[in-house]
């Protein structure tokens, strides 16, 4: 290496823009993900009738993905943590292309559900790398501005996924049915694959920790335990052992705790970092983030079986409907970062949730005054006021978790992040088949099935209001304004040292 003092002033610039590539690819991984999610169930009809899947295997696609997902993230943060976050990342989006091919060429249900898990399990390495190779590069003063950006990218693929899903099957290219919804994610990938390569710079912890192998098995398992009987709760009526499997994660997660402090004072390598939660904006993030994943499992799958079970709606028309949401979400997500939160704090996060629960109100009485006849342009004002709302909480709050975490810690909060709400997603489904299937009739004949269903969805969205009224009080909890950062925009440190203990490297490391 050459003198590092006379290449510093020119490699900064490069790093500058370097980390602005870098930036765009995990965003457009994370978008990946978000899409890959929710696109699937728009083309759950076009899959059962070319492949023949029976109600089982339907089930598992998509179950298949959210419980591999689960149960690997914080297992991918702490991996990020140890091995480099950037090595990480493009094992996991290697590994998630490949899985993504092996859907799209899947010859049978049985191949097309293990290539589902396996893509959750991809996904699961991932995406935790994604929010901490953000929180590695970016300094605080410009993180506001990146979590506004990730806030948008939520929005996004939140309604992106119907929408694409639909247009892919409705297009039905080269005749390959439902096949593109995972073939597109093919040149994604592998250009991320080869730009991730050049542009991310590596980061990991700079403390030497080890794989937490018990550590692994507690908290897959508890996460297995936990989300299994809620994902297969409904298609096997509520089975006894479903609620004891349940009961027995609390007794796992719990030995989890008590193992993690052990081998927090044996060799400081958990893989759950306890003393994140003593940070109070993280543990209230936490906290919200859990909750808010229960609104959104019960919205969303609600909402499409509303349109397109209910009202008969096709793929398409109940796809484009979602377009004023995804658009409110992205404005609002860029404003309360870059704008409202820097000059009211919590307030802000605290009025999304009372704007969410504004046009959810709005929706219940549009959907009880106009029925079956309801229109697509008539759902688009309750639709876009939950996107502000929806915006105004997504973006900040991943701000607000994360502003005071360490960064040798990095890859385990944004592990917790992801999996908290992943439970609180996995929570949500579940209380579908109280709150949804449990008030509809769905034996009726076919021409009262449109009343049934907007009962059941008025019924359920009165539950979300319920829950985002427990997430505003939560939100008390939450730091009531922005961490302060000293002159440049950044945390005050001690000299000669950045923020969560890491020493200044020589010479940036830009190896791609």
């Amino acid at each position: 290496m050459s003198s590092s003092t006379s290449t510093m002033p020119e490699a900064r610039p490069e790093a500058d823009r370097r980390r602005w590539f870098a930036l765009a690819i995990v965003m457009t991984a994370a978008f990946m993900d978000l899409v890959d999610v929710t696109i699937v169930n728009i083309a759950i009809p076009s899959i059962e009738r070319e492949s023949g899947a029976t109600f089982s295997q339907i089930q598992w696609i998509t179950a298949g993905y959210a419980l591999a997902f689960a149960a690997g993230l914080i297992t991918g943060g702490r991996l990020g943590d140890i091995h480099g976050r950037k090595r990480l990342f493009l094992i996991g989006i290697t590994g998630f292309t490949v899985a993504s091919a092996l859907c799209g060429f899947a010859v049978n249900p049985e191949m097309l559900v293990a290539s589902r898990i396996l893509q959750g399990g991809m996904a699961a390495l991932m995406v935790p790398q994604v929010l901490s190779i953000v929180h590695a590069t970016f300094p605080a003063h410009e993180r506001g501005k990146v979590f506004g950006l990730f806030g948008m990218v939520v929005g996004l693929g939140a309604v992106s996924g119907p929408l694409l899903g639909a247009l892919l099957t409705e297009w039905n290219i080269f005749g390959l049915e439902w096949r593109p919804i995972f073939l597109i994610n093919l040149p994604v990938g592998i250009a991320g694959i080869i730009l991730g390569r050049k542009f991310i710079t590596e980061s990991k912890a700079p403390r030497a920790l080890k794989l937490d192998l018990v550590g692994v098995l507690l908290v897959t398992l508890g996460m297995l335990m936990l989300v299994y009987p809620l994902t297969r709760g409904r298609e096997l009526d509520w089975p006894v052992w479903g609620f004891v499997m349940m009961g027995g994660s609390v007794v796992v997660f719990g030995a989890l705790v008590a193992y993690e402090r052990w081998k927090t004072a044996k060799d400081g390598s958990p893989l759950v970092e306890l003393s994140l939660f003593k940070v109070k904006s993280f543990a209230a993030g936490i906290a919200v983030q859990t909750v808010f994943g229960v609104v959104m499992g019960v919205f969303f799958l609600v909402w499409t079986m509303y349109m397109q079970v209910g009202l008969g709606w096709s793929e398409l028309r109940a796809g484009l409907t979602g377009v004023p949401f995804s658009i409110a979400v992205s404005v609002a997500a860029g404003l309360s970062v870059q704008k409202l939160v820097p000059r009211f704090g919590r307030k802000v996060l605290q009025a999304g949730a009372l704007t969410m629960a504004a046009g959810l109100l709005i929706y219940i009485w549009e959907a009880g005054r106009y029925g079956a006849d309801i229109a697509p342009w008539q759902m688009a004002l309750p639709l876009a006021v939950m996107g502000l709302g929806m915006g105004l909480i997504v973006a900040p709050l991943t701000d607000a978790v994360l502003s005071e975490v360490p960064r040798e810690h990095a890859g385990s909060a944004s592990g917790l992040i992801n999996t908290v709400q992943q439970m609180g997603t996995a929570l949500g489904l579940g209380l579908v088949s109280v709150v949804f299937f449990g008030v509809i009739d769905e034996r009726v004949a076919p021409s009262r099935i449109p009343g049934e269903f907007t009962d059941g969805f008025q019924n359920a969205l009165w539950w979300v209001t319920g829950v985002l009224g427990v997430i505003f009080l939560l939100m008390f909890a939450l730091p009531a304004k922005p961490k302060q950062h000293v002159e440049g925009g950044d945390e005050e440190v001690p000299a000669g040292e950045l923020p969560g203990g890491e020493l200044p490297q020589k010479e940036p490391v830009l190896t791609p």
